[in-house]
């Protein structure tokens, strides 16, 4: 019997939820042929991305194994894609050992996802962008309060207790949340004042969360003072070099740690691939996620630049968009594989959750013109909730 091909680029949220709404949508066989699907990934694991301030953190593992997540009925290759030939339908990719092969497909979804973004290395402290920048974090402050715990200068050991975090959006929110926690926590241990533990989350804009209401950033900033996070609004760091942390105007902070949350960019290895893209960096595509002059290709998540018909709003680089529109995908791909018409873009409702440290979340959605938070446990709970989902585990 003969093969469909179809190869999924990107083991992130985007593509593994590719990989589960295709097989669904197409099941085993397409027409005459048996469906063959293939994952490629650099890397032989899911990494949970949005988990990353975890591992800064704590001991936590926020890695999946490929293996695991797809048991069987997918087949994975490890490697990165460096060339698509789109008239062949064929792609180029470097294997684990760094040799170079080749493979043919039918349909090819790129779901390459982005990159986080990193300061440039003149303004020092460390950029959450991975895992070994996370152990790194981790490693710090966890040295610098034991270095507190039997420093003599009140001044030295104020400064190595505390640590700014330098970007306020979701991601910099939950990091200073789960640092403040375990830092506090380990103050404890060290048989310190937990108090004396000084998070910072600079906030270049006016107000917290400026994708919802006022209230939410105002309820936002009350739970992070609760667990420790004092928020400096109108406040851009610019460098920390020697322990002090240089902001805008003139002001500096003594710091022992400052970390970087500066948000995301598309994959730039999009770039190189010979499909258009538009000047951020995202593949061109349709309402129906078909790369611009490239017929059989695809993209969705954070690497396509994906518009709501009906508006033109651009979905936003978070994994409820990814796994939004990989539902859809498994709807648009059968039918064009089946030549019927095919489902259009639709944007993800206005729909925000935030963890801010263990049991504790905050959740804003817009329904009927209403705003709507929850708050506490409640919270957490469908913080998890959708982090598991994203992530393709059981809740």
């Amino acid at each position: 019997m003969k093969t469909f091909t179809c190869v999924v680029v990107g083991a992130g949220y985007a593509g593994i939820h590719a990989v589960k709404t295709i097989r669904k949508s197409l099941g085993d066989k397409i027409n005459d042929k048996s469906l063959r699907i293939i994952l490629i990934d650099k890397q032989s694991y899911h990494l949970r991305k949005v988990l990353m301030f975890r591992p800064a953190a704590g001991d936590h593992d926020i890695k999946l194994p490929l293996s695991n997540v797809f048991p069987e009925g997918v087949q994975f290759l490890q490697g990165s894609v460096t060339s698509i030939e789109t008239t062949t339908r064929s792609l180029s990719y470097t294997d684990e050992s760094g040799a170079s092969q080749g493979l043919d497909y039918d349909i090819l979804v790129m779901a390459v996802g982005s990159v986080i973004r990193s300061a440039d290395p003149s303004q020092g402290g460390i950029s959450l962008t991975g895992l070994a920048a996370a152990t790194s974090i981790r490693e710090t402050w966890q040295t610098n309060l034991r270095l507190a715990a039997s420093e003599k200068s009140d001044e030295v050991r104020k400064r190595l207790m505390t640590v700014a975090i330098a970007g306020a959006g979701i991601s910099g929110i939950e990091t200073s949340a789960e640092l403040a926690h375990a830092m506090r926590e380990e103050a404890r241990n060290l048989r310190m004042n937990p108090d004396d533990v000084k998070v910072l989350l600079l906030n270049s804009q006016t107000r917290l969360f400026t994708e919802g209401p006022p209230r939410m950033g105002r309820k936002l900033e009350k739970v992070l003072a609760e667990g420790g996070v004092t928020v400096l609004h109108g406040r851009k760091a610019i460098r920390e070099k020697d322990g002090i942390l240089s902001l805008d105007g003139g002001s500096n902070i003594p710091v022992g740690l400052c970390v970087w949350t500066l948000g995301l960019v598309p994959n730039p290895m999009i770039r190189h691939l010979g499909l258009p893209v538009t000047a951020e960096g995202q593949l061109v595509v349709d309402s129906s996620y078909r790369a611009a002059g490239a017929p059989g290709v695809y993209a969705i998540g954070d690497c396509a630049r994906i518009l709501d018909p009906t508006n033109g709003k651009a979905d936003r680089m978070t994994c409820k968009e990814a796994t939004g529109q990989a539902a859809r995908l498994g709807k648009i791909v059968a039918a064009d594989v089946n030549g019927s018409p095919a489902p259009a873009h639709s944007a993800y409702m206005d729909f925000f959750c935030v963890g801010l440290g263990p049991d504790k979340g905050m959740i804003w959605t817009r329904q009927w013109g209403l705003d709507i938070i929850i708050a506490g446990k409640l919270g957490w709970k469908i913080r998890q909730f959708t982090w598991n989902i994203a992530s393709l585990l059981k809740s």
